[in-house]
């Protein structure tokens, strides 16, 4: 081994292989040797000839094949990470062996890339760790390569990295849908989100909203596992209730309601009401009441001064849309009640407010609220972090606004629960991720 692959085999820096080798290629694969003086072309590409210097191992178990080759392969190439501004590819004879252990006749492992890849395994990991917070097309320009090529690491890479975390056990479940939008080309434009309340990462992503929707998931847990879930958080929406109260092995699970669709719900009563009283009243009362919506449905505390004089005056032209504001603003803070006690002395106190029968808005509240009560008061009881459940609908339009849409949701999913779990926002958290597109620990024979 000469010096100048000495370096290279210490720069390139894994175990048991060394560079035999190395040139240069122009863009059409053809070799040359630069001159002295001169710069070589942006698009030159630096290819190490690599060979083993340890015996073989099986791919698939991780033992030691000695003497034991089935078949020699031709050269293979493998893009590597790019080197001083340079295009960087990996070239190697591999060779099929014939492994005593398992008695398969795999391609031997390689210390750079997996089974059926055309990227190290760094280069991958680097790809994802860009494409985090870049759309995939601007990481494919900056490394040269297809916007497939990209994607497809960036899975691979992701998929690693999801499988090396540990298994966590789901105790709090919680269950979302989400609309997909109208241009939207498929039969079903609403998918389900379940996620774990506890660490508020995606477990699954189904199409359609149905019951059976979310039986198929329920499908796919064992009896185990279903013992050890204790809650669902979830809308007002009846299939999914049903589905969880149709197992018969979620008999013991409590089911709550996200507040955040209990209060969006009396939010849609108040603005029928303003409805109602401005814009069916006539001209004037319509200029009154034009462009108000989202300011009744604004907390008080969160008005500005401005704000607070033109709710009272809408209040003053129609008094029953002020009590029905002040019986929204009472419905925050009951929500908010330390015990389950609590929040049903409030919610009774609402009932009160919303049982007359011609104010028809509020009656359907009050036919609401009294259809879940029981998972409106264990809200009080159990008190989940549901606001998680809404936070994965704002990380999700995040990803498809930069990626303009997802076509296949099993990366959809990988890459919410990347975004959720962000294992890269410390300069640690990068460090581990990168660790794991470097050479993995070989794997002794038994």
């Amino acid at each position: 081994m000469g010096q100048r692959t000495k370096i290279l085999t210490d720069i390139w820096g894994y175990r048991g292989w060394r560079v035999r080798q190395a040139f240069y290629e122009d863009a059409d694969g053809n070799r040359f040797e630069p001159v002295s003086g001169y710069r070589t072309l942006p698009d030159t590409r630096l290819v190490l000839c690599v060979e083993r210097r340890w015996a073989p191992r099986c791919s698939a178990c991780g033992a030691i094949c000695r003497a034991s080759s089935h078949e020699h392969l031709k050269p293979r190439r493998w893009a590597d990470l790019p080197c001083f501004g340079r295009a960087v590819e990996i070239e190697a004879t591999p060779i099929r062996v014939k492994c005593r252990r398992c008695g398969g006749t795999p391609v031997e492992m390689l210390a750079w890339a997996e089974p059926r890849q055309r990227q190290t395994m760094r280069l991958q990991h680097h790809l994802a760790l860009d494409a985090a917070s870049m759309p995939v097309l601007h990481v494919a320009a900056k490394y040269g390569l297809t916007w497939g090529i990209v994607r497809r690491a960036e899975g691979t890479a992701l998929a690693r990295w999801n499988a090396s975390r540990p298994k966590v056990p789901l105790y709090r479940v919680g269950v979302d849908e989400k609309y997909l939008g109208r241009r939207h080309k498929r039969e079903d434009k609403f998918v389900t989100i379940v996620s774990n309340l506890d660490t508020g990462e995606p477990v699954w992503i189904g199409l359609g909203r149905s019951a059976e929707t979310l039986r198929m998931w329920l499908a796919k847990l064992s009896a185990e596992e279903k013992a050890t879930i204790t809650l669902f958080a979830m809308d007002m929406h009846d299939p999914f209730k049903l589905a969880v109260r149709s197992d018969k092995s979620l008999a013991h699970v409590a089911i709550v309601h996200d507040p955040f669709h209990v209060v969006k719900r009396v939010g849609k009563a108040i603005d029928e009401l303003r409805r109602e009283a401005f814009f069916r009243a006539g001209t004037h009362l319509r200029a009154v009441g034009r462009g108000t919506r989202w300011l009744l449905l604004r907390a008080w505390e969160h008005c500005s001064l401005a704000q607070q004089v033109t709710l009272r005056e809408m209040f003053r032209y129609n008094p029953r849309l002020g009590r029905a504001y002040q019986m929204k603003e009472e419905m925050r803070m009951v929500l908010h009640a330390p015990t389950g006690q609590a929040m049903e002395i409030g919610l009774k106190h609402i009932l009160r407010r919303t049982q007359q029968r011609r104010n028809v808005p509020l009656r359907k509240l009050h036919d609401s609220i009294i259809e879940h009560w029981n998972e409106i008061v264990a809200l009080g009881e159990h008190r989940p972090p549901t606001g998680r459940v809404e936070a994965l609908n704002n990380n999700w339009e995040t990803l498809v606004r930069r990626a303009r849409g997802y076509r296949d949701y099993a990366y959809l999913l990988l890459k919410l629960r990347f975004m959720t779990a962000n294992p890269i926002r410390t300069h640690n958290g990068v460090t581990r991720f990168l660790a794991l597109g470097l050479q993995p620990p070989l794997r002794h024979a038994a």
